[in-house]
């Protein structure tokens, strides 16, 4: 029997889509493709394909608790992907899980729409996130949309939207893919006074999971060691190629082909 040493585990708390194109799924392709381990606890599940989603229901807090703290107790956790909450009371029991380990590194993606427009969560549910959950994780990876929920500006600007929500969160990644320039910008914010921004060709079509491949790969990256600029650098370029190589697996929107790095050159 060959003994390897173990790749990093991230914990992800998301809901799972059984499209395959986001969700969990998604987080365990792209962690997979960083060189970790995904440990993926349910938070809801969906009815959901490639057009749009057509319900979902939370679980309950008990058995999201008992999925985590089974991974926690067992495995070295070395960072946690927030993906779709769904409701306060899984907000509630997500900062409860944290809190409880402070150590760990948090990307949060704020969930809050799929793809094709449909809710997977009231507006409260994200400014719960924001005032419970953002202080407890390292960096949000929100696109404009779900920044303009968080922040409450509903036509803000990336740097409208970053200076309300800076106070909650040391970082914040704002992406671009919903706008209409040729160029899409993704800004990263930081509260020591950082700006950058990381521009890409943009391409046609639209795609379902983009964000969560996105939050998954940037954990990853945190996992592996990699310092946050970095490691925002690597996720962004990485989801970009997944996107460019995407597949039109149903009737709506591409799903990413989130195969490994040294595939995606």
């Amino acid at each position: 029997m060959n003994i390897y040493s173990s790749r990093p585990v991230v914990l992800c708390l998301s809901g799972h889509d059984p499209s395959g194109g986001a969700g969990l799924q998604a987080d365990i392709e792209a962690l997979l493709a960083q060189g970790c381990h995904a440990a993926p606890a349910v938070t809801a599940l969906t009815v959901q394909d490639t057009v749009n989603v057509t319900d979902f229901r939370v679980l309950d807090r008990e058995w999201v608790l008992a999925q985590a703290n089974a991974v926690l107790n067992d495995s070295e956790v070395a960072a946690v992907k927030l993906g779709m909450l769904g409701s306060l009371e899984m907000v509630d029991t997500v900062v409860e899980l944290l809190q409880a380990h402070p150590h760990l590194p948090v990307v949060c993606d704020p969930v809050l729409r799929a793809g094709g427009g449909g809710r997977l969560g009231k507006d409260e549910v994200g400014y719960a996130m924001r005032e419970r959950l953002l202080p407890l994780s390292i960096i949000a990876t929100p696109n404009l949309p779900e920044a303009r929920i968080l922040a409450e500006l509903p036509e803000g600007t990336a740097d409208e939207c970053a200076e309300k929500l800076l106070p909650y969160i040391k970082n914040l990644l704002i992406t671009g893919g919903h706008g209409d320039e040729t160029e899409i910008h993704n800004r990263l914010y930081s509260r020591d006074g950082l700006r950058e921004t990381f521009k890409c060709q943009r391409l046609p079509g639209s795609y379902h999971g983009s964000g969560c491949t996105l939050a998954s790969t940037l954990a990853g990256r945190l996992a592996q060691g990699e310092n946050l600029a970095s490691a925002v650098r690597t996720a962004l370029d990485y989801t970009w190629r997944t996107l460019r190589d995407a597949e039109q697996l149903g009737k709506g929107q591409f799903v990413p082909r989130r195969l490994p790095l040294d595939f995606c050159s």
